[in-house]
């Protein structure tokens, strides 16, 4: 069997959760109850370098609110999977419209929602603080917490094992 190592030189594209895995999973809430969500800037920084190098960079998430669409779209995101009840379904879609292999898909969850699509995806990761099912079925657990920097880390890891990382003009800016 292939090590985590070896596997990110094959990455094409990358998947991630918002609550719990962009975002941290305490998080107090509006009065109308919905979570107030924050958003790391190294994983924001990342996740732009990475559109910007030829990844296909996704979100698919049981979320479902403006900010979010706001906030990912204008990093470059195209491939938002918000309000997902089933996010197998997205996935294959994903899949589908980007004429991608599940083995080129790096997918970061972290609660029982991402636990059947993480069984479909060539690198299952997950966040430091995810929950024991997740990790279990994870090839790597990233040394950051949800909304702490661990998109950073897995997305910094494929683009220097790809030799992308730091490389040409467009890394010193946004």
């Amino acid at each position: 069997m292939t090590n985590f190592k070896q596997k990110l030189s094959t990455i094409k594209a990358f998947v991630f959760d918002i609550d719990g895995v962009l975002s941290s999973s305490m998080v107090p809430l509006y009065p109308n109850g919905e979570p107030m969500r924050t958003a790391n800037i190294k994983d924001g920084y990342a996740i732009q370098f990475a559109i910007k190098k030829g990844f296909i960079v996704a979100i698919i998430s049981g979320a479902k609110t403006e900010a979010i669409k706001v906030r990912f779209s204008g990093l470059g995101i195209k491939d938002l999977y918000l309000a997902a009840k089933d996010k197998t379904i997205c996935l294959k879609e994903l899949l589908e419209n980007n004429n991608l292999h599940a083995d080129e898909v790096l997918y970061m969850g972290d609660d029982i929602p991402d636990y059947e699509v993480m069984k479909m995806v060539g690198v299952p990761v997950c966040p430091a603080d995810a929950v024991p099912e997740i990790k279990s079925v994870s090839c790597y657990i990233s040394h950051a917490k949800g909304g702490e920097g661990c998109a950073r880390d897995v997305i910094e890891q494929v683009l220097k094992a790809q030799n992308k990382w730091m490389d040409g003009k467009e890394a010193f800016g946004w």
